[in-house]
């Protein structure tokens, strides 16, 4: 393997988006990493110019490949290895997640009964 391309797996562990290589390697075979628009499997050779698009969360995330790494870099650094193409609307997403609202229930009350769902219905305007 020359220096000018890096296994995909090895390349999302060392650029900090999946904390183990094996979790990396689950996300490839799962379908759920796509290269240049299409499934890919995790010893697929990366090249500056590529585009990776994954789900984290609710988020779509694109990154273009910049660089490649010798290992795992330190956090602040990884913006030197990719570039970040998510759109504006899929950031907005993970900005709206923080201001909505979440249910909590103590534990040991178990499901709301009628009356309280319907309470619950009548807190939320619905």
């Amino acid at each position: 393997m020359s220096e000018s391309t890096q296994r995909v797996d090895k390349y999302l562990w060392n650029v900090r988006i999946y904390k183990t290589r094996s979790i990396a390697i689950d996300a490839c075979n799962g379908g759920k990493i796509k290269l240049n628009g299409s499934n890919t499997k995790p010893s697929k050779e990366l090249k500056p110019g590529d585009q990776i698009n994954f789900k984290r969360g609710v988020v779509h995330h694109t990154i273009e490949v910049v660089a490649f790494p010798k290992s795992r870099v330190p956090a602040k650094d990884v913006l030197l290895y990719y570039k970040d193409l998510t759109p504006e609307s899929e950031i907005i997403k993970l900005q709206d997640m923080k201001y909505a609202k979440v249910e909590k229930r103590d534990k040991g009350l178990g499901r709301p009964t009628k009356k309280e769902r319907r309470d619950i219905d009548k807190l939320k305007g619905g």
